[in-house]
């Protein structure tokens, strides 16, 4: 258990831009910014023609809220940045969402070997309230950053806070270190001036 974390019975759900509903006919997931290839997706080619990965952990809220062994299934995003020619120079991955929501994960977390554009959740498609019709998943990383209804990973070089990180989170969000906040760790929670989509 990360330090600072407690375990609850299940997902706590936050959606501070709220629940976008989805024409799943017409969505498609991108890959772009600094690569040889721009490319897109569309769910059912997510879904059942692109290579996945499955494995159980848990889950890590920034507001000290942990779900344990939750079954994960999804496109590994190494897999799709190889796929795509992400170049040497892109140091940041910005996770664009349907809602407008926006996180920037490194680029080394963002290609760690269990960092998926996650699918499914515990043998299921990943419920409305959890991000349909996908999400990040960043296992180290706190909650905010596994960004709900994904549609587009960006690669550049430059950082740009997103959605929290212009209330203070912290631009990485380790939950081992717990990097909460910007300029510390473990600070008590800061209220944002909207009601938070933390997770």
């Amino acid at each position: 258990m990360p330090p600072g974390q407690r375990y609850v019975r299940g997902f706590i759900i936050y959606a501070a831009l709220g629940i976008p509903n989805v024409n799943i006919d017409g969505y498609r997931f991108k890959l772009s910014g600094l690569v040889e290839r721009e490319l897109e997706y569309t769910y059912h080619e997510l879904m059942n023609s692109l290579p996945h990965i499955s494995y159980v952990t848990d889950f890590h809220c920034v507001t000290k809220w942990s779900v344990k062994d939750v079954q994960w299934e999804g496109v590994p995003i190494k897999w799709l940045a190889q796929q795509a020619g992400v170049k040497n120079e892109a140091s940041w991955a910005f996770f664009h969402c349907i809602d407008g929501y926006m996180a920037p994960v490194p680029i080394e977390d963002a290609l760690s070997e269990r960092a998926i554009v996650a699918l499914k959740m515990n043998g299921a498609p990943i419920s409305p309230e959890n991000g349909f019709p996908c999400r990040a998943f960043i296992p180290h990383l706190y909650g905010w950053k596994s960004a709900k209804h994904l549609c587009e990973i960006e690669f550049s070089d430059k950082y740009v806070d997103g959605f929290w990180e212009v209330y203070g989170y912290h631009e990485r969000g380790n939950v081992w270190g717990e990097e909460r906040f910007k300029g510390g760790a473990g600070r008590h929670l800061r209220r944002s001036p909207v009601l938070g989509q933390k997770t």
